[in-house]
């Protein structure tokens, strides 16, 4: 009897080690073009999310995708933020929004078809702003196939924010948090000077309306758009009857990169908008967390803010939109791949708490072509208090 049970137990693990590679091995490999390639360099692929996950492929995979000729592996996620900026994802989307039922492969906060050499971008006056040559071969094969069944998952856990478009759904935020609105009040910035919001015109984070509301409460007079051209920031439905629309406003259409030269040009291009008229200042781009909170944070250093208070501002985007509290695994890893990463990176330094951050944005910012007496009136500017 001791036998026979032991002998059904090897069977059943047998049996069960089969079953797992069986269910690895039958998820398809799978052949397609890339069909689009999107304004930050994402790569749209010919073949639907649902069609995917119906054979198999799940959020938390590890996937190998052969583009043009070179392996890579990628999580198979949800969304960007579900890998660490600069990291490769393949990002399937089934939620509704204006990617719904697309494949996608990215880089977070990057530039996918430059990287790889797929593609070179050109900034073109005609809507949308931009134009994608190919540098290779048409059109570009891809291949998807599973690497490791689950062997993102518990990163992928981790990266989990949830949040809703649904104004209900945040009963403890005012509308202000709602719209990501909010003062930056960090050392050396004049009061009720510099805001940072999400679009105030862009209805699809259903947030529009109450940042719109509440740049004209805070008197706003000046505003970096740093998502739109202004072809599309005007085509937005109702900008005409916006308070934001009768602002002086300069549309800059960067990337999502901060590290990259057309980050640094639109940049430059900001910084000299902002030193010429006159404050309060709103500072946005769609969801007032990645760009605008880069842009905000090299301001705020260069006002004389700590590190500390830098990445404090930065993080309140994580608790409005995600309910992310300080103190949390998840608030200290979002910081650090986030708005620290980034600064080390533009100012060329290890550690941001232990540098002179005033003097590092100076340097960052005289390195990308903004001139002494630019920086100077901007710092003037955004000292004085306008309550």
């Amino acid at each position: 009897m001791k036998m026979r049970r032991i002998a059904a137990a090897l069977l059943a693990a047998v049996l069960a080690l089969a079953g797992a590679a069986f269910a690895e091995t039958a998820v398809p490999t799978i052949e397609t073009d890339v069909v689009e390639i999107q304004k930050y360099g994402n790569l749209v692929l010919g073949v639907s999310a649902k069609s995917l996950m119906d054979q198999g492929y799940e959020y938390g995979d590890l996937i190998s995708v052969t583009l043009n000729g070179e392996t890579l592996e990628m999580p198979f996620c949800h969304d960007y933020t579900d890998v660490d900026n600069k990291e490769l994802v393949c990002r399937a989307v089934t939620d509704g929004s204006k990617d719904d039922n697309k494949v996608i492969l990215a880089i977070n906060l990057g530039d996918l078809a430059t990287d790889r050499g797929i593609a070179v971008k050109s900034v073109i006056t005609e809507d949308p702003g931009f134009r994608w040559d190919y540098s290779v071969p048409t059109p570009v094969k891809v291949t998807l196939s599973m690497k490791e069944k689950g062997g993102y998952k518990d990163e992928y856990t981790l990266h989990q924010l949830p949040h809703s478009n649904n104004r209900e759904d945040y009963p403890n935020l005012t509308d202000e948090q709602y719209a990501n609105f909010r003062n930056v009040r960090t050392t050396g910035m004049g009061a009720g000077t510099l805001y940072r919001s999400s679009s105030p015109i862009d209805p699809e984070l259903n947030r529009n309306k109450e940042a719109d509301e509440a740049l004209n409460n805070a008197g706003v007079r000046t505003i970096l758009n740093l998502e739109d051209t202004e072809q599309a920031m005007k085509d937005y439905e109702g900008y005409a009857l916006t308070h934001y629309s009768r602002r002086d406003i300069i549309p800059l259409n960067m990337p999502l990169d901060p590290t990259s030269d057309e980050f640094f040009a639109g940049m430059a291009k900001g910084i000299a908008f902002l030193a010429s008229h006159e404050g309060p200042y709103l500072v946005h781009c769609r969801e007032g967390k990645n760009r605008a909170g880069f842009v905000c944070a090299v301001l705020e250093c260069l006002m004389g803010a700590s590190a500390e208070e830098v990445v404090a501002d930065y993080m309140v985007t994580f608790y409005n939109y995600y309910g992310v509290e300080p103190g949390t695994e998840k608030y200290d890893a979002l910081a650090k791949q986030g708005v620290i990463k980034n600064l080390r990176a533009v100012f060329g330094v290890d550690d941001i708490y232990s540098v002179n951050l005033a003097e590092s944005a100076e340097k960052y910012l005289l390195s990308i072509g903004v001139e002494q007496k630019v920086i100077d009136q901007l710092k003037a500017n955004l000292g004085k208090p306008c309550e």
